[in-house]
């Protein structure tokens, strides 16, 4: 799948630190490569259709699968308190 990175989730993860930003651009290219297979610290969200979390530490990845179209859509990137009110 295509991994798409929307310009906000892009802005957020700019203000990481570089160690953590880098991780965590890795992990979603590997979850990108293979969406539907088993992947720690990977949960489902409830009430969103195809929504997904990654967790890395204090830090939330939310994303979306559009199926359709083959892309993985970065959504949020943020700390554990703010992602899910910004959804």
């Amino acid at each position: 799948m295509e991994l798409v990175i929307q310009k906000n989730a892009l802005a957020a993860l700019s203000k990481v630190r570089p160690k953590a930003a880098r991780a965590i651009r890795n992990r979603l290219k590997s979850i990108a490569a293979d969406p539907f297979a088993k992947h720690t610290n990977v949960e489902r969200l409830k009430g969103v259709k195809d929504g997904f979390r990654l967790r890395h530490g204090s830090l939330r990845v939310l994303y979306r699968l559009d199926r359709n179209a083959g892309r993985m859509i970065v959504e949020v990137v943020a700390t554990r308190g703010e992602a899910y009110r910004i959804r």
